[in-house]
């Protein structure tokens, strides 16, 4: 890992999405290589390059797959890998503790099922995500901060991009997170991620 900010050494460890269920299994840290990933052409809008204080986020809004949720907060499971939101509520997404608040320097990570309890989960259309595609942060000091859309990939999950996705920017990023690709029925796991990447374009 290249992960630098002295609060976020649990992620080192938790480099590992653990979506169980009818969402997704561990995902391995990344092999030596490039990652066999179906991507959508990224762009460069035009960015926020100043962070916002820390503040806790409250709820996400994604208009154009018109997925809408409250954020609980997500840490850490005893094994190391990151806790996800219960899969018993598929509709309800999470933010990783352990890294950067939405609004601050560096990637901030939301979870979210693809399905889960036999529903359609907050990020089942996550995959439609295009670039320039807008998605709203409000955070518990009143501030909401849009972020747009970069690009979107879909990689294997034992070739997940870990440093891509964890490590250090320059600007605020967020990046959502759910399954994809196909059901593996004998693991009941689906077999790939479903990533989105994004930057600060707009706050108060």
């Amino acid at each position: 890992m290249k992960a630098t900010w002295p609060r976020r050494a649990p992620l080192v460890l938790a480099a590992v999405l653990a979506f169980f269920l009818s969402g997704c299994d561990e995902v391995a840290p990344p092999r030596a290589g490039t990652p066999q990933a179906e991507t959508v052409p990224s762009v460069a809008p035009e960015t926020v390059t100043r962070g916002l204080p820390k503040a806790d986020p409250v709820s996400i809004d994604v208009p154009e797959i018109e997925a809408k949720s409250s954020l609980i907060p997500l840490g850490l499971n005893a094994d190391n890998t990151i806790e996800v939101p219960p899969v018993t509520q598929p509709m309800q997404a999470g933010w990783y503790v352990h890294g950067p608040t939405p609004g601050e320097i560096g990637p901030s990570v939301i979870l979210g099922h693809v399905d889960g309890n036999k529903q359609k989960g907050i990020f089942f259309r996550l995959k439609e995500l295009t670039p320039g595609d807008k998605v709203s942060i409000t955070r518990k000091d009143g501030v909401t901060a849009e972020f747009t859309v970069t690009k979107v990939e879909r990689v294997a999950k034992d070739k997940f991009p870990t440093d891509a996705v964890y490590g250090d920017t320059t600007e605020p990023e967020l990046r959502l997170i759910t399954c994809g690709g196909v059901f593996d029925k004998a693991s009941r796991n689906y077999l790939d991620n479903v990533i989105v990447f994004a930057r600060m374009t707009s706050s108060p």
